[in-house]
């Protein structure tokens, strides 16, 4: 063979390419059929018992979200751990804090409010993938914890007043909310919040009623409640789509290293072109 002087590194990053605009894979139904959502123009509430299965499909949303290209964070967790493996990745990680939870709610109703204006000065009445916004995903894990517990009366009902409107206008700029809670009770999940999701998935509950507040009033009286899949059965759950009938589901999990491992790979992908190793590709 001749020799050639080696062509120069072409700058195309090592990526899965991902798009938060492909339905996202959450798991298998009772069938063994894979289950997929179309997560960019609905928002999704997760609710049941402890150890149901709840942090493993938030983190397999994350983990997806982590990985599509044109996409950002925006990630409150309470306990710290279930989301801390993409703090590193995301734009906002808010903790223990209700102030700084309160104040990143803010920020985004605000961002939500220019996409609005820019849909509008467009002609347009929802954002598309050709149009370069990135998508920014919001995952909330323990809602109870900041709508309930941290900080004043006043504080909380800001907080859940504040979701409501980040729920109802995040939908069609591409502003998906993913919310979780332990507690499916009417003080943490009123009708009101809940009838803007329109994906619900309800774990392990305790009871018929814990069942209807997530899914709504009236499925578990027809057969579909949370409180009859066993409580070895981690992941399991009955998920309701926009119209749709709750239908039983199987969530797929992740382990600690797997999440790690994702978490680590979507920082490394993040980085600048520039600051990514070496591969020695080019001469």
């Amino acid at each position: 063979m001749t020799s050639a002087t080696p062509a120069p590194a072409s700058g195309v990053p090592v990526g899965p390419g991902l798009s938060m605009f492909d339905p996202l894979f959450i798991g298998i139904d009772e069938f063994g059929q894979p289950v997929y959502l179309d997560v960019i123009y609905r928002n999704i509430l997760a609710a049941g018992e402890p150890g149901g299965g709840k942090s493993g499909l938030l983190n397999n949303i994350a983990g997806t979200a982590a990985l599509c290209d044109n996409t950002r964070l925006v990630l409150f967790d309470a306990k710290l751990v279930e989301l801390g493996p993409w703090r590193d990745i995301a734009d906002e990680f808010v903790g223990l804090d209700i102030d700084h939870g309160l104040n990143v709610l803010r920020r985004l109703l605000v961002v939500a409010s220019n996409r609005y204006a820019w849909l509008l000065a467009h002609r347009r009445r929802k954002l598309a993938p050709t149009d370069g916004l990135s998508v920014i995903v919001t995952i909330i894990d323990e809602l109870a914890m900041f709508s309930t517990v941290l900080g004043t009366k006043a504080q909380q009902e800001e907080f859940s007043t504040l979701l409501r409107g980040l729920v109802s206008l995040g939908r069609a700029c591409g502003m998906p909310v993913v919310a979780a809670t332990q507690r499916p009770s009417w003080d943490i999940i009123p009708a009101s919040l809940r009838d803007l999701f329109g994906y619900r998935a309800a774990f392990r509950c305790t009871s018929l009623n814990s069942s209807n507040i997530i899914l709504g009033q009236g499925w578990a009286e027809q057969g579909y409640t949370a409180s009859d899949i066993s409580p070895t059965n981690q992941g399991a759950a009955y998920l309701l789509a926009e119209g749709g009938v709750p239908r039983r589901i199987k969530a797929a999990y992740l382990t600690d290293a797997d999440i790690y491992n994702i978490a680590d790979y979507a920082a490394w992908i993040r980085r600048p072109a520039g600051a990514r190793l070496d591969l020695g590709l080019a001469a």
